[in-house]
């Protein structure tokens, strides 16, 4: 899955890494009650928000994505029991990988999704892309870095 090229800072293109049993039915949610969110959301699901991979994240702001959000478990997580501070160190280390390689660490967030959160998550999505479309419209030199 490759995304068009960015640019586009009237339209950023958010990639939203979600699990599999917690978030993703509130992002379903979201779509069947028809709540606006950005359409150039693009989610990938997962088991865990733990086993996110901070390379994951830097590939997919390299590959052309705009941001990145985690739709983090929170406390529901079946797997992991600090799924929390684990998914913490997971951001953490993925903004300083983000700024290691020139990229502003602004570019990725997370927040706890459950599977009820559906006006949670548009919520969530309105404002990254807000923000993402005021960080690259930037000047060129204040983009990213």
């Amino acid at each position: 899955m490759s995304p068009p090229p960015t640019g586009r800072a009237a339209d950023p293109r958010i990639l939203v890494f979600s699990t599999n049993t917690i978030s993703d039915p509130g992002i379903d949610l979201a779509g069947s009650a028809h709540m606006h969110y950005p359409v150039s959301t693009v989610v990938i699901s997962v088991p865990c928000s733990s086993g996110i991979k901070p390379s994951w994240i830097l590939h997919a702001v390299e590959a052309g994505f705009d941001g990145v959000f985690v739709a983090a478990d929170g406390t529901d997580c079946a797997y992991v029991q600090d799924c929390t501070a684990r998914t913490g160190r997971v951001v953490e280390a993925a903004q300083q990988l983000l700024r290691g390689h020139g990229h502003d660490p602004r570019r990725l967030k997370m927040a706890a999704v459950c599977s009820v959160c559906a006006e949670s998550f548009a919520s969530h999505m309105e404002k990254f892309h807000t923000a993402l479309a005021a960080l690259t419209s930037a000047p060129e030199g204040m983009r990213d870095g």
